[in-house]
C-alpha cells in the first residue's frame, strides 16, 4: 500500500506507541485521526506534527458515541484506509488482590473498545475498491504470560483470537489484518507492575517503523501476526 494520501484511524494516539505511529504516518504522508480521550494531549500532538493530524476526543468504549463519530465522518465515497488498533489498558497484580475495575477497564478498553470502532469502519472498507488494513497492537503476552498478568494477558489472547478470525472473514473484501505483538517498550506502560522504563526496551519510533513496513507490503501479501521484542531486555548499567 502506498500510504501518500491514504486515510487513517490510530485508536490511543494522544502519547506513547499511538503517538509515535501518528508521528510516523504523517510523515509518510497520511491523513490521520488521532483517537483518544485527553483532549490536551491530542492538540499538543497536533501542534507538533501538523495538521494533517485530526484531534478525535472520543471513548472507544462508548458504542453509540464511536457509531455516531464514523458516521459523521465517513461515507461510501470517504471511507478509512487503515484502522490502528493501538489504545489499551493495562494493570497487574495479584488476581486475588486486583479490583475489579480494574478487569473491567482492560476489557472495555482492549477488547470492546476494538470491537465497537472495528465493526463498524469495516462498514465503510467493505465498500472500497482499494486495500484497506487493520492492524491490531496485540502484546508479546497475548502469546505467552508472566506471573501477575492473567487478567491483562487474557484480553490479549482476545486481541490475537480476534484478529486470526477477522482476517479469514475480511480477506474476500481486500482487508487486510494483522495482529502487531511487541515486547517491552520504553514508555511509562508497565508502571502499575513494578518494571521500570529504560533505553533498552523497544522504542516507540521502531515499533512505529515495523508497522509502516507492513503496511507498504503488496496489496496481496499479508502479514497476519508478528511479534518484535527486545534481543537483550535487561537495562544496561
Amino acid at each position: 500500500m502506498n500510504i501518500l494520501n491514504r486515510t487513517v484511524i490510530v485508536t490511543g494516539a494522544s502519547s506513547g506507541l499511538g503517538a509515535a505511529i501518528s508521528k510516523a504516518l504523517v510523515a509518510e504522508g497520511a491523513k490521520v485521526y488521532g483517537l483518544a480521550r485527553n483532549n490536551d494531549k491530542l492538540q499538543e500532538l497536533q501542534k507538533s506534527i501538523g495538521s494533517n493530524f485530526i484531534p478525535v476526543q472520543l471513548d472507544i468504549s462508548d458504542e453509540k458515541d464511536v457509531q455516531n463519530w464514523l458516521a459523521e465522518t465517513f461515507s461510501e465515497e470517504i471511507a478509512p484506509d487503515i484502522l490502528i488498533n493501538n489504545a489499551g489498558a493495562g494493570f497487574f497484580g495479584k488476581i486475588d488482590e486486583m479490583p475489579s475495575e480494574e478487569w473491567y477497564r482492560m476489557i472495555n478498553t482492549n477488547l470492546n473498545g476494538m470491537y465497537c470502532i472495528t465493526s463498524e469502519a469495516v462498514k465503510f472498507m467493505k465498500a472500497k475498491s482499494e486495500s484497506s488494513h487493520i492492524i491490531n497492537i496485540g502484546s508479546i503476552l497475548g502469546i505467552t504470560t508472566r506471573a501477575e498478568s492473567a487478567a491483562y494477558s487474557a484480553t490479549k489472547y482476545g486481541i490475537s483470537g480476534f484478529s486470526e478470525a477477522l482476517f479469514k472473514e475480511l480477506r474476500e473484501y481486500n482487508i487486510k489484518v494483522t495482529c502487531l505483538n511487541p515486547g517491552s517498550i520504553d514508555t511509562s506502560f508497565f508502571k502499575s507492575s513494578g518494571i521500570k522504563s529504560h533505553s533498552n526496551m523497544l522504542q516507540t519510533k521502531d515499533i512505529a517503523s515495523t508497522l509502516l513496513h507492513i503496511l507498504k507490503t503488496p496489496d496481496n501479501m499479508l502479514i497476519s501476526e508478528i511479534t518484535v521484542r527486545p534481543l537483550n531486555p535487561i537495562a544496561l548499567e
